[in-house]
């Protein structure tokens, strides 16, 4: 049934077989920012537009000489990890003096790798287990997805390019769940994430029950045509509402929702990747940097189309040995990261830092020309978590955690500077402040001794 498009707001979808498309920021939603403004909500930022949350995780620590400011407040120095982000000075902070003391050794003795994974957004120490009594604390993300669950169709979105595992020993007696979930429903329910980008992009587009949605890609795949195909007739009508700046507004985002559907279409199309070993899954990319901002696509697009404002990626999980060809190191990244000061493997984990932070630039470069319903870009609408539980792999150290901060939650931080908290802070202070930003009136979360005010 076509949609009825007279009173456009934000809720407006593009319908059609098995099929919901969300509409991008158009002007003609600019009227609605006003009432917005004067009574926040949750999940919003001071202009009424929506405020977007995400934690991007990477594994095994860093070169922390690399990454290390020079002690100035003004970015005057960077760490050379921080060269592809050249463009983004004035987009992200980078802390030092962040900790999580949950994730250390303690009393629970070697498993650094699976503890550091659970404890990063929880800020709660793993019970030491490889069977089903798992415990451990809900994310931070999840007390925000709880918060904000009316506000889209999706609560949160988690994404990985690891494998699902939920049981099983994977760290010195850690159960594999807390080495491969990053988000966490419950003190003992693990957000399961989703490493195909078909399978993502299904999930923010797709809709109705689970018959009509299988018949739908059913008969999208049988004939191969697209899911725009479907919703044609809608976006037609609608086309004859906007002025001509949202014409336009429209017609790029739908070239984009199809350049992303092609995209993982010759993906498919090449086949499983030649690895006498194992076998990729259909649909997930061979290549992993295609891999990656794949999945950085699916967070635009999620964010761009207000599907959800909340979002985790694990760039991978927590101890990974994989190697990394690409950029000349053919050593796993977990061996090298015992690098006992060796020049030549330190070097190499400079390399792994930099193509990681290679596409956390190019994640950045998405956000920011993408223009938001206030005028504003998703950047400067976000406030988005970059860096590792881990400092030094070397000494599987949890405190001066390598941490970025990027985007100004809609003007509440203040990029563009070395953010040096001067003497050890919980992690989780930073995450009350998150909260706080967004709409959660949270006073503690997993360890935090109050909110962050220095941001």
């Amino acid at each position: 049934m076509q949609s009825d498009f007279r009173s456009l707001n934000r809720r407006t979808f593009l319908r059609g077989l098995g099929t919901a498309m969300a509409l991008p920021a158009l002007e003609s939603f600019r009227p609605l920012l006003a009432a917005g403004a004067k009574a926040r909500a949750i999940g919003t930022t001071a202009s009424g537009a929506p405020l977007r949350m995400a934690y991007l995780y990477i594994p095994n620590g860093v070169n922390t000489a690399a990454w290390r400011p020079d002690g100035s407040t003004d970015f005057s120095k960077l760490g050379e990890t921080f060269a592809p982000l050249e463009a983004h000075r004035q987009d992200f902070q980078v802390f030092s003096g962040f900790e999580q003391k949950n994730a250390t050794a303690g009393p629970d003795g070697p498993g650094h790798h699976a503890r550091g994974n659970a404890t990063f957004l929880t800020g709660v120490r793993a019970r030491k287990t490889a069977g089903s009594d798992i415990h451990l604390g809900i994310s931070v993300d999840q007390v925000a997805a709880v918060a904000a669950r009316d506000a889209t169709r999706l609560p949160s979105l988690e994404l990985s390019t690891a494998g699902v595992r939920k049981s099983g020993q994977c760290d010195s007696g850690y159960s594999c769940a807390y080495q491969f979930n990053l988000s966490w429903r419950s003190a003992t329910q693990p957000m399961t994430p989703e490493s195909n980008p078909r399978a993502v992009f299904e999930r923010l587009f797709g809709a109705g029950d689970a018959k009509e949605r299988a018949d739908s890609l059913g008969e999208r795949y049988a004939s191969k045509r697209s899911m725009l195909d479907f919703i044609a007739q809608d976006a037609k009508a609608l086309h004859r509402h906007l002025g001509r700046n949202d014409q336009q507004k429209l017609d790029e985002y739908l070239t984009g929702v199809r350049e992303i559907e092609q995209q993982i279409e010759k993906i498919e199309a090449m086949g499983l990747p030649v690895d006498p070993g194992v076998s990729a899954p259909k649909g997930k990319p061979a290549n992993y940097q295609e891999h990656l901002r794949l999945l950085m696509d699916m967070m635009v697009l999620a964010f761009k189309t207000d599907s959800t404002r909340i979002s985790t990626f694990m760039l991978e999980h927590e101890g990974s040995n994989r190697s990394f060809k690409e950029v000349g190191v053919a050593d796993g990244h977990h061996n090298i990261s015992h690098h006992q000061n060796d020049k030549k493997k330190l070097e190499n984990i400079a390399k792994i830092d930099r193509f990681y932070m290679t596409q956390f630039a190019y994640f950045l470069d998405r956000l920011k020309n993408t223009e938001d319903i206030d005028g504003r870009s998703l950047l400067h609408n976000s406030m988005i978590v970059y860096g590792s539980c881990i400092s030094d792999g070397n000494r599987h150290s949890n405190s001066n955690l390598p941490i970025v901060l990027a985007g100004n939650g809609g003007g509440a931080f203040k990029p563009g500077r070395h953010n040096d908290l001067g003497e050890d802070t919980p992690l989780s202070n930073l995450y009350v402040r998150m909260l706080n930003e967004f709409g959660v009136d949270a006073k503690r979360f997993g360890d935090s001794t109050g909110a962050l005010r220095k941001a």
